[in-house]
């Protein structure tokens, strides 16, 4: 009984020190014990990082609608302005011949991002467009939409102005008016935009009749409606605000007036026209400007071939980085073999100092290749993990505060480079919000990150891998 209560106190002492020893291999890695990555580690794989201004993409549809102005100190000024088409409120509607404007308010319900300076003041212009958006087929982020700049009814073009802060999550109050009930204040989070009582009136109360049977008609006349900051009046750094024009969130044209009740003489109706601006009825665009002049990213994009300490990458179509692994191929012979990766991911740091408010790293990279076709695909570690709606999941790509550093796991991807299955075509980085691969203006966010030969924030390819014998 003596030796059997040595024997057993020996292997307690033995299990607690083996579990208290830890491989060199598995040091560093945020897991789970039961999911470890074992095998060696190698972290000296070169890569090169390259800014490239983003490809301009089709805006019509999209989530998200960015307008604003900012003054973004290291990579320059962006401008975000919409054109958009009015629809009518239903098919053959019906305004009378004594109806006399209240008031006219462009509606516009802010989206989930707001990026920039909140504490400045704004100055919204509206104008009428000078063509009607609806005919239109194409709505890429690089065109401009002409608007008018004078007309009789306004010598100055503006149609209506907003002046002041934005605040995306402050409910503006205003009375509703509802038919058949009294009016109610209700509060909604929307810029909304009061309109100028001339142009409505002779746009859209005064009107003939046929231009009111259905929305070509209502467009052919009306054209629609361009929105744009005034430079010349923002204060501090600007923003970039985005705004949901999906058709449940709510933006309209709001029209209140008055006029004589169809069916009884002598009573007089208010009545709210609400004209509703829906993508997926008639379009809604938006223009993107970026201007890099006396920056360091225009510094970059005019010598393409030297590497840099640090890289740049923009939201609303801007900048995206080319990630490059020249030397894999060689990876290996180097080691002396054939190698199963165990694990490898794609560590990407930003900058230090780079992130003061308000300019915050973006919240989200999206991280995907070309296909031999110069189509955009999900590298193959992100496509193994898409259910059938096709949604990339959330985790995936997020920016972790507190490592300062965005991380992907592509162990699939380099396995398969490494066995010849695929060849790189090109490897982007990219600001995103729903993990789109397409650089939509949805996100307005900016980041500034490390390249490897950054001695401080150095971009890494971590893999562990094990030698096949």
């Amino acid at each position: 009984m003596r030796f059997y209560k040595i024997d057993l106190l020996t292997l307690l002492i033995g299990l607690f020190l083996f579990a208290s020893c830890k491989s060199s291999n598995t040091i560093g890695l945020d897991v789970d014990p039961e999911t470890a990555v074992s095998g060696e580690l190698i972290d000296s794989v070169t890569i090169r990082t390259e800014t490239l201004r983003e490809d301009p993409t089709n805006t019509n549809g999209i989530s998200r609608y960015p307008l604003g102005l900012l003054n973004d100190p290291v990579l320059g000024t962006t401008e975000a302005s919409l054109a958009m088409s009015v629809n009518l409120p239903n098919a053959a509607y019906k305004i009378q011949l004594d109806a006399a404007l209240d008031s006219a308010v462009l509606v516009l319900p802010y989206a989930s991002e707001f990026y920039g300076d909140s504490t400045a003041i704004y100055s919204v212009d509206v104008h009428q467009l000078r063509d009607d958006l609806s005919t239109q087929t194409a709505f890429m982020s690089n065109k401009d939409w002409a608007f008018n700049t004078s007309s009789e009814l306004v010598p100055n073009g503006i149609v209506g102005n907003f002046t002041g802060r934005i605040k995306p999550n402050t409910p503006v109050k205003y009375t509703k008016v509802i038919a058949g009930k009294p009016d109610s204040v209700v509060g909604v989070k929307a810029l909304r935009i009061p309109l100028d009582k001339q142009f409505i009136t002779a746009q859209i109360l005064k009107i003939p009749v046929n231009a009111l049977t259905n929305d070509a008609f209502f467009n052919a006349r009306f054209k629609g409606l361009h929105v744009s900051v005034n430079k010349t009046r923002v204060t501090g750094r600007g923003a970039i605000a985005h705004f949901n024009m999906a058709g449940t969130a709510g933006a309209m044209l709001e029209v209140y007036f008055k006029q004589s009740n169809a069916t009884t003489a002598g009573k007089i109706d208010t009545v709210a026209g609400e004209f509703p601006i829906t993508p997926t009825t008639n379009p809604v665009a938006a223009t993107i400007k970026h201007n890099y002049t006396g920056t360091p990213v225009e510094t970059q994009l005019a010598n393409p071939t030297v590497q840099y300490q640090t890289t740049y990458l923009q939201g609303t179509s801007g900048l995206r980085n080319k990630i490059s692994f020249p030397h894999l191929a060689n990876l290996v012979q180097s080691l002396g073999g054939k190698v199963i990766i165990n694990k490898a991911e794609l560590v990407v740091p930003i900058e230090a100092g780079s992130d003061v408010s308000p300019f915050d790293p973006a919240s989200r990279m999206a991280l995907y290749r070309y296909d031999i076709g110069g189509q955009r695909v999900h590298i193959p570690d992100v496509e193994v993990l898409l259910p059938d709606s096709r949604v990339v999941p959330s985790y995936i790509g997020r920016y972790n505060s507190t490592k300062k550093n965005y991380t992907f796991i592509v162990t699939r991807y380099m396995q398969e480079l490494l066995d010849g299955k695929t060849v790189d075509y090109g490897t982007f980085l990219a600001p995103t919000v729903d993990y789109d691969l397409f650089g939509l203006p949805t996100s307005s966010s900016r980041s500034v990150i490390g390249s490897f030969g950054n001695t401080t924030n150095k971009v890494k390819l971590n893999i562990y891998y094990t030698k096949i014998k």
